[in-house]
């Protein structure tokens, strides 16, 4: 199962909210002036500005929740080091894992005998789990057998600010691929509502010279053709 990410909510009129925190910075103006008279094309020229200048803590202003699923404790582990954005995920406590539902890598599944044996040792795993669960043994203790290729399920919030941080360094050719896979998601889902906040997000070498410097992947035309399509109606927008 791969990752399935949805866009749960998000702030009302994220860009324009974030062009209104901007503007008041340099304004003498009131708050409610400013968001009457502030029109559509002020809202664009101002976020094209905080983009391109690099200017992002306007950015903090508009947030994104989504719905994430199908990923392993392996992806969730890497993705809740991002510590400006707030989780809440399926407890291995108080949620019984009867069945076994895992995360299998492509460099496993590629070849049917390794997959076949990683699937017999997870079945030998749950099985384990279901009879010390059915001993008595309380599931928060029984949990400890259960491998990083647990499926888990997470509500996911942050801002945009953080989500362009986050985008940059997980869409990297050198990010693991399922966290990058998933990130995809993300960027797939937030680009049709705020398109301007998300102008030219990804990793580095969409913009110049790779930042990896000697442990660059060497694949900045790969890099940029796969997320060109996610992007699109951000540079359109």
């Amino acid at each position: 199962m791969a990752a399935a990410v949805r866009l749960l909510s998000h702030t009302p009129d994220p860009e324009r909210t974030v062009a209104l925190a901007a503007r008041l910075c340099y304004s003498a103006r009131g708050v409610e002036g400013l968001a009457r008279d502030l029109g559509p094309d002020e809202v664009g020229s101002l976020l094209d500005k905080l983009v391109s200048m690099g200017h992002f803590s306007a950015l903090e202003h508009a947030s994104f929740t989504f719905g994430v699923e199908g990923v392993s404790r392996a992806c969730s582990h890497q993705l809740v080091r991002h510590r400006l954005a707030s989780y809440s995920q399926q407890s291995q406590r108080y949620v019984r894992l009867d069945e076994p539902r895992v995360v299998v890598p492509p460099t496993v599944a590629d070849d049917p005998e390794r997959e076949a044996r990683f699937r017999q040792a997870v079945e030998g795993v749950w099985a384990l789990y279901r009879e010390l669960v059915e001993a008595g043994v309380p599931a928060e203790d029984a949990r400890y057998l259960l491998p990083n290729a647990c499926e888990t399920k997470l509500v996911v919030t942050m801002n945009a600010r953080e989500l362009r941080h986050v985008f940059a360094l997980r869409l990297c050719r050198r990010a693991q691929w399922e966290i990058r896979d998933l990130v995809r998601e993300m960027l797939r889902a937030v680009v049709p509502v705020a398109p301007r906040l998300f102008r030219g997000a990804g990793p580095g070498c969409l913009r110049g010279p790779c930042p990896e410097g000697e442990y660059s992947c060497g694949q900045a035309a790969e890099v940029r053709a796969e997320l060109a399509p996610l992007l699109e109606g951000a540079h359109g927008g």
